[in-house]
């Protein structure tokens, strides 16, 4: 599907530093687009842009197709004349723009604020309101349940929603009655997401004016506790009660030995397949309206995928289950394909991958992806990695939202063992001070068509900078939530990673 040298950085909305505690849609999202430009890049990769839960991972969402009400910009509510500078000025008061973690919480109660003021002041602007009523009808199909998911969560505090009593019918569906009662809940829902596409929206028609586009990423499995679970349970491994019989993780691998239980309910592919897996294809759809290239989430899952029963505590005692294969992305090609006829997916095709994988992949065009970090080095005894090894048709990385930072894995992983030591430099002279952008040359002068670095490499940022530790409690290790200070994107990194770019065609 690649078809030229490009290069790209990752680096997740979040992490933008804003006067409001956490990353959003706004001025600092223009500045680091017009960032990347200077530097030459052609890409932008992010999370999944969806709402966060307990743990604030996008991986676990409410919603696959909502957007982040936490990532509005304030700025641009003010400039829609729904905010005051006075509620920006209180929100943003005692911020520190150089700590470098989100306080999601401190950030959340600063949004929350804001968010509600503007929906006060939103029935006065008609432009906006006829904008809105536009957007309601667009998007009502998904739209309308996640409203009402969401303002159920809210009436019944918080707690899952097999465990709703309140305005909630046997169903575990909103009753007539409380459709009236809470009807400025529902709308307020609503509204959110209006002014969150709206936004997203102007970003991303900025970013490709000035020549940057968007690789967006959509996790195979959802959330239990979601609005996709409970509006559509037919589609899910749920017994009568609606709670999972088996769950979704993967086995021991690289990263826990006792493989990761996610948790997440696992689909019903054969339910799926006889509706011509529509559901799957709407919440591509949608995705692939907001970005330009997709990263599907542990691809591995579509050929087989690991099924563990509910009962379990971790993910040891599962089994391989044969996945949708062909029958899936053909009805994704034949639905999803892009102007040029090609199906805009990137698979992400890391940990345990069998032969099937890799051949399901290359029977749609799917480029994979190629981790520095799980390549380099070699064992002792084997040849070095050589830089023209890849498939063009693929994606290196110098490491993921799932890694160390290249830095902290040569500190950690690679300069207290001799062996790994000599081995790395056959390829690279291993400066402590520079293996960052060594690793990034190396990606850069590959022969994989699309090079992406995170933002942490490219500024040369030790492990603390780490974004996610996977296989690790709820914010025992400070999951998701580094940001970079504003000082530190400097015009110095963007000539540095401009020049490496066209050095090697990119």
């Amino acid at each position: 599907m690649l078809s030229h040298r490009a290069s790209g950085v990752l680096l997740h909305p979040t992490s933008l530093p804003t006067a409001y505690g956490i990353g959003d849609l706004g001025p600092e999202a223009v500045r680091w687009i017009d960032w990347l430009a200077a530097a030459g890049q052609k890409y932008w990769q992010v999370l999944p842009l969806v709402p966060t839960a307990k743990g604030d991972s996008p991986y676990q969402s409410p919603s696959a197709f909502a957007g982040n009400p936490w990532l509005i910009s304030p700025d641009s509510l003010q400039h829609d004349r729904l905010l005051t500078a006075d509620e920006l000025a209180d929100a943003s008061r005692r911020v520190d723009l150089q700590a470098a973690r989100v306080d999601f919480r401190d950030a959340e109660d600063r949004k929350q604020k804001l968010l509600e003021a503007a929906v006060s002041r939103f029935q006065s602007n008609h432009r906006l309101r006829s904008e809105f009523d536009e957007f309601c009808h667009t998007e009502r199909d998904w739209l309308e349940s996640h409203a009402e998911f969401m303002t159920l969560r809210e009436i019944n505090e918080g707690r899952w929603w097999l465990e709703w009593t309140v305005d909630v019918t046997g169903d575990h569906r909103l009753t007539a009655a409380g459709r009236d009662k809470h009807a400025a809940r529902l709308s307020v829902h609503r509204l959110w997401q209006f002014l969150f596409f709206r936004q997203w929206d102007e970003l991303r028609a900025y970013a490709h004016s000035r020549g940057v586009k968007i690789i967006g990423d959509v996790p195979i499995y959802v959330a239990h506790d979601s609005a996709d679970v409970w509006a559509n349970r037919v589609w899910f491994q749920l017994d009568e009660t609606g709670r999972s019989t088996h769950v979704a993780g993967v086995p021991p691998d690289y990263f826990a030995a006792t493989g990761q239980l996610w948790s997440n309910p696992l689909y019903d592919w054969d339910a799926l397949q006889r509706d011509g897996y529509r559901w799957w294809i709407a919440r591509m759809r949608a995705t692939l309206r907001q970005v330009d290239l997709v990263r599907l989430d542990h691809f591995r899952g579509f050929e087989a995928y690991w099924s563990v029963p509910a009962s379990e505590e971790t993910a040891v005692n599962g089994e391989w289950i044969p996945g949708p294969n062909d029958a899936f992305l053909a009805a994704m090609r034949d639905s999803l394909t892009d102007e040029e006829g090609q199906l805009p997916i990137i698979a992400e095709d890391l940990g345990m991958i069998t032969e099937e994988v890799h051949a399901l992949r290359k029977r749609f065009g799917l480029p994979g992806m190629n981790v520095l970090q799980f390549r380099l080095p070699g064992a002792p005894h084997e040849p070095p990695f050589r830089l023209d090894e890849f498939d063009a048709n693929s994606v290196v990385y110098t490491g993921t939202h799932d890694n160390d930072t290249t830095v902290g894995w040569f500190e950690t992983e690679i300069a207290p063992h001799s062996e790994r030591l000599v081995q790395l430099r056959k390829l690279t002279p291993c400066h402590p001070q520079n293996i960052a952008w060594e690793f990034i040359e190396l990606a850069w002068r590959s022969s994989s068509l699309l090079a992406v670095a995170p933002l942490q490499d490219v500024l040369g940022l030790g492990r603390t900078a780490r974004m996610n530790t996977p296989g690790t409690a709820f914010g025992d290790y400070g999951n998701w939530q580094w940001k970079y200070a504003p000082n530190m994107l400097t015009t110095d990194a963007a000539h540095r990673l401009r020049d490496l770019t066209a050095a090697t065609g990119r």
